[in-house]
């Protein structure tokens, strides 16, 4: 069986080549913006030397912040494409070999149907975001690298401002943990999105995110309540990975003092995150949502 999930996982990156072109367009635009930012900041003469002055007096700790600023700023970005990527994906995974009828042969290889929708669920829940935590580690290189040789050609010393106090490992550590924790807490989604896939005829796009937006104005207006609308809200916007942290006091100097060895490892809640409810329930629910995927592909008429 696990052979025939790596050879299945091989075929999704075979047939959905956006997996990984959209990081990597995501990542060369990136890329364009810090060197023509670099470059257009480079005219202002005065100001250019200031910050020279400024960045080289800065203590350890306080570079160590900026520059976990710029590679949140960066990570953001291949944040927002995974979570495009991941909707469009589980939308098309099974509506497309249905339509182009490209089922009929993928059935006549010996794998069966709950292989076939588990290596569509891996694909979802694991390679897409390792795909995009690789893609973020090589533009955070490629970022700090262009802006230290922007350093030394302003007369900088790159070693001493970027790569002394760059946290690489602490960022890329938590940015793995938040790639691959963001899906499983969205999983429920994602297993619903797989469901559609499998029994829609037309527009899964629609479908998928019709009964989303219906279910909670039915609720409030026949029943009075807002149930549904605010456990979309938890699943989407509450993920208890980083339970009771504020973003900005990361950069807050009045709660974090300079010697300070500021980790954004320790900002994250992983024992409250495994421990949460929520967690395991929706992964059961994105289960039973995944099982109903692969009985609709195993007795669809047309399939």
């Amino acid at each position: 069986m696990i052979a025939n999930q790596v050879a299945l996982l091989k075929r999704e990156l075979w047939e959905h080549r956006s997996l990984y072109v959209t990081p990597a367009v995501i990542a060369l635009l990136v890329a364009l913006g810090t060197v023509t930012g670099q470059a257009t900041f480079s005219a202002f003469d005065q100001a250019v030397d200031i910050a020279m002055l400024g960045g080289s007096n800065l203590s350890e700790a306080q570079r160590a912040v900026a520059i976990s600023a710029v590679m949140f700023g960066v990570s953001v970005f291949f944040f927002i494409g995974m979570s495009f990527m991941t909707v469009f994906y589980a939308l098309d995974a099974l509506y497309a070999e249905r339509k182009d009828r490209s089922i009929l042969f993928w059935r006549s290889i010996p794998c069966t149907d709950f292989e076939t929708v588990l290596s569509k669920l891996l694909t979802a829940i694991l390679v897409i975001p390792l795909i995009t935590f690789t893609a973020i580690a090589i533009t955070h290189l490629i970022v700090l690298i262009i802006s230290s040789i922007w350093i030394g050609l302003q007369g900088g010393n790159a070693g001493h401002m970027i790569w002394s106090a760059a946290p690489l490992l602490d960022n890329w550590a938590t940015t793995l943990i938040f790639v691959l924790a963001f899906p499983l807490w969205v999983s429920p989604f994602i297993g619903w999105f797989l469901l559609v896939s499998a029994f829609t005829k037309r527009s899964p796009f629609l479908m998928a995110f019709l009964p989303i937006l219906i279910l909670p104005m039915l609720e409030k207006i026949v029943i009075g309540t807002s149930v549904a609308m605010e456990t979309f809200v938890t699943r989407l916007g509450k993920m208890p990975l980083f339970q009771g942290f504020n973003p900005s006091d990361f950069f807050d100097d009045g709660k974090h003092t300079v010697s300070e060895n500021i980790s954004m490892f320790d900002l994250l809640d992983l024992t409250g995150f495994i421990m949460s409810p929520g967690l395991w329930i929706g992964i059961i629910v994105c289960g039973l949502f995944t099982t109903a995927a692969i009985y609709v592909r195993r007795f669809r008429d047309e399939s």
